[in-house]
């Protein structure tokens, strides 16, 4: 998450995508996007530069097992930009694959 948040900050949704599975279905307020090419094309459509980026910062984590390889994560999302401050909760289900821990499904609101 601190990776997730660091690459957010710099303007590097790539990087920010690192923790993602290749499957991740994202689930937001109405929508529903699926396969980590669309999620990222969402994010750069939604925030095209630093401005509307922002700075992101995540809170009240925690992190729950769902077995050995699967953990649930939940807790809240700020981003402060210049004209605005949005905010809200998540709730994250990891899978750990050969390549590390990733996302595979992102409720956000």
């Amino acid at each position: 998450m601190d990776d997730q948040a660091a690459a957010w900050n710099r303007g590097d949704i790539p990087g920010f995508m690192e923790a993602y599975a290749d499957s991740i279905c994202f689930i937001g307020k109405g929508t529903r996007t699926c396969g980590k090419a669309e999620v990222t094309a969402r994010y750069s459509a939604r925030y095209p530069g630093p401005e509307a980026m922002g700075h992101l910062e995540f809170g009240e984590l925690e992190v729950l097992g769902a077995g050995k390889d699967n953990a649930w994560c939940t807790g809240t999302w700020r981003l402060l930009r210049a004209q605005d401050t949005l905010g809200g909760g998540f709730s994250l289900f990891w899978v750990r694959t050969r390549n590390g821990w990733r996302i595979l499904r992102d409720h956000t609101y």
